[in-house]
């Protein structure tokens, strides 16, 4: 049996017992509030305890928390755990991070540090809650990827690198579950101002133009994909356009971001961002 390929969350977010990772960071704590609001259970997870307590103070009925580094066995091991015990039937893997430069200044550790944390982590995680998530009439498992999973970008290889793969790892996955009962969901936000952006990619971002949502847009987004169970979304009108020129015509891709060039490259490089 697998779920219908159109209308609207079954059961609604009232029966939804959700785990999230990534909530102590900005698209994932505005997540978070956005499906208490809706009526969701949730356990949520992240790697800053100070961000985790303040969202249980504030929806104590609602939310539990389990602090984790889920580049860790042990600790991804406990949150199964736990996700077992809350009746877990859907996965919303928020969690990742980021590393602004040149890949030639780039080291071995970063590229390790980056991938773990974006991918591996992401993979390992879902493969030991997939049982659980089988086993449920209905389930769903939600992956944030980026618009640079699907545009290569200047100062972003590596990040580039792991957000493509987890669109592909979502792809797959999603065909590979299409006649279980569960839903395989991708969404890539385009610029979110969060904490995680360095001074230089906000100052980038606005020397550029680029729009830049709030976490609660992009938290917004997220919840009604879900609900109409859409299986991609790339969020913004122009960054889609731009992701379709790139697989058409990607050679004019390559002329505008050679333009554009000298510009990520002062503020990349420098040490603080140029007024």
């Amino acid at each position: 049996m697998r779920w219908p390929s159109e209308g609207t969350l079954t059961d609604g977010w009232a029966n939804q017992r959700v785990l999230l990772t990534g909530a102590s960071g900005g698209i994932g704590a505005a997540l978070a509030e956005a499906l208490v609001q809706r009526g969701a259970r949730l356990l949520i997870t992240g790697r800053n305890p100070t961000a985790l307590d303040a969202l249980v103070a504030q929806f104590p009925e609602h939310i539990d928390a389990v602090c984790a580094d889920l580049t860790l066995a042990e600790d991804r091991h406990r949150l199964i755990g736990a996700a077992h015990l809350a009746g877990c039937n859907m996965l919303i893997n928020a969690a990742g991070s980021n590393q602004t430069g040149f890949f030639d200044t780039t080291t071995d550790a970063d590229i390790e540090q980056l991938i773990t944390i974006n991918l591996t982590a992401t993979l390992q995680l879902t493969r030991a809650l997939l049982p659980q998530l089988m086993a449920h009439p209905q389930a769903t498992i939600v992956t944030i990827g980026s618009t640079f999973g699907q545009l290569g970008y200047p100062g972003q290889v590596s990040y580039c690198a792991t957000k493509f793969a987890l669109r592909g790892f979502s792809e797959a996955l999603r065909r590979e579950l299409a006649d279980t009962r569960v839903r395989v969901i991708y969404i890539a936000p385009r610029a979110t101002r969060t904490a995680m952006n360095s001074p230089q990619t906000d100052a980038l971002n606005a020397a550029l133009g680029n729009a830049v949502d709030m976490p609660s847009a992009v938290a917004l987004a997220i919840v009604r994909a879900v609900e109409h169970r859409r299986e991609e979304l790339q969020i913004g009108r122009q960054e889609r356009f731009f992701t379709r020129l790139n697989s058409l015509w990607p050679g004019a891709v390559d002329r505008a971001l050679l333009r554009q060039l000298p510009m990520i490259r002062r503020f990349v490089t420098s040490k603080e961002p140029t007024p």
